[in-house]
């Protein structure tokens, strides 16, 4: 963890941003079980990929197929979901210091970039699970499934390391399990929810943040 005292060189450092909950204010895809989903067999997925009985992969194509969902219900309900309020004038501090940003999300990849667009968020790489559509229906596929690891269906970690140069000052901000992992391996870790009590668990450092204007304040007051 970086020294209190120290000051951030733009030219070192490499930010990774977690979606739900982080740059959403909301979790979208569990919002989208709440709403969509034909019947309560979500809730025992999820009780079992919590207890550590399945992988999320697994999860997330049980609660997926069990949703009333389509090309056009989907697109009709992601303009309802609502950015932290201080992202768009983080990301634009960033991109002002030439400091490279990604987000890494168990999600899926057409979820995140139509509500990116749709608040004009550009040129925002996003690595994701992938979904597209084929008559509409949903289609899934799993690009960055670590397969000798079946705890997420999106190994946030290699995309990590596969981005960051030797050298880099690794920033990560998250707040669910996904993120335990990749956080790990960042020298600032802004963190909430279930990565913070993990993180306390862990005895590893740590910053605790409620919302993305935390993050802004610490890093306006310490890039050079």
């Amino acid at each position: 963890m970086l020294d209190k005292n120290s000051q951030l060189n733009p030219k070192q450092c490499i930010v990774f941003f977690d979606f739900d909950n982080t740059i959403a204010t909301c979790d979208v895809f569990d919002n989208m079980l709440l709403l969509f989903s034909k019947d309560d067999r979500w809730v025992e997925l999820e009780k079992r990929w919590k207890s550590g009985r399945i992988g999320s992969k697994t999860c997330l194509e049980g609660q997926i197929r069990g949703m009333n969902l389509d090309k056009k219900i989907l697109d009709a309900y992601l303009p309802k979901i609502k950015l932290d309020p201080y992202f768009r004038t983080l990301y634009k501090f960033l991109q002002s210091k030439k400091i490279k940003s990604f987000v890494l999300s168990d999600n899926y990849d057409y979820i995140l970039n139509r509500v990116l667009k749709i608040n004009r968020i550009n040129k925002l790489k996003v690595y994701a699970n992938h979904l597209s559509f084929s008559k509409g229906k949903l289609v899934t596929d799993y690009p960055f499934k670590d397969q000798t690891c079946q705890l997420c269906a999106h190994c946030k970690t290699k995309n990590l390391l596969s981005k960051s140069p030797k050298g880099s000052m690794i920033i990560y901000v998250g707040d669910g399990e996904s993120d335990a992992c990749p956080a790990k391996y960042a020298q600032v870790v802004f963190a909430k929810d279930h990565l913070l009590r993990h993180l306390k668990e862990s005895k590893l450092d740590y910053m605790a943040f409620n919302n993305l204007k935390d993050v802004f304040i610490y890093l306006k007051r310490k890039l050079i």
